[in-house]
């Protein structure tokens, strides 16, 4: 069986998680990346005119239950079919994606601490640490160009849902991480020490 190692990239929405994968991609290739967005629930009712219909900002927002099996079946070097995740018509798709296991599991998302059973199975917990108003900024040119959203369902989901949760939900797992990663892809030096520990994992 392949020893697994599960790391784990938190942080609030737009704070620079997956230049963080981006950069971890540079140094090896041989690991497995699962984004947390991919494990939403379905919410097909929701639109630009009532976007905070569901709150994505709260831990409920996922299916804790298959993560848990999907990170549990990794570290026990078993395959597993991801899902896949809608974000323009905020549902599951049909189509999922066959995932083998490797030594290095990344799950990356804005919640990826809140749960304990879930905690308990990442071995590095890495925070990314980004001022709001950076956070806001990438957040808002994504949703508009890729999610089809309006600048209006934006700015009224950061600041009815996203803010708060951000608050409640995410910044309290700070003290979880084992890691803290101010600004991000920027921080050249925080980023040498990770893949330092991630090339140790891969040569084991």
């Amino acid at each position: 069986m392949i020893p697994t190692k599960v790391i784990g990239i938190c942080g609030g929405s737009g704070s620079g998680k997956t230049t963080i994968v981006r950069k971890i991609s540079e140094v090896v290739s041989d690991f497995v990346f699962l984004p947390q967005d991919n494990y939403y629930k379905s919410a097909e009712y929701m639109s630009n005119a009532n976007i905070t219909a569901f709150n994505f900002d709260h831990p409920d927002a996922f299916d804790n239950e298959l993560i848990i099996e999907h990170l549990t079946a990794l570290r026990c070097g078993q395959r597993i079919e991801m899902p896949t995740y809608d974000f323009v018509h905020h549902r599951r798709t049909d189509k999922t994606i066959s995932v083998e296991p490797r030594k290095l599991v990344i799950f990356e998302g804005i919640m990826v601490f809140t749960n304990k059973t879930v905690r308990d199975l990442i071995d590095l917990k890495i925070f990314v640490d980004t001022p709001d108003d950076i956070r806001f900024i990438r957040r808002l040119v994504r949703d508009i160009k890729e999610r089809g959203r309006t600048l209006d369902s934006v700015v009224e989901q950061y600041l009815n849902v996203v803010r708060p949760g951000h608050f409640e939900f995410i910044e309290p797992t700070k003290s979880y991480a084992d890691i803290i990663i101010p600004e991000g892809g920027a921080n050249e030096m925080a980023l040498n020490v990770l893949t330092t520990f991630i090339n140790s994992v891969v040569k084991e």
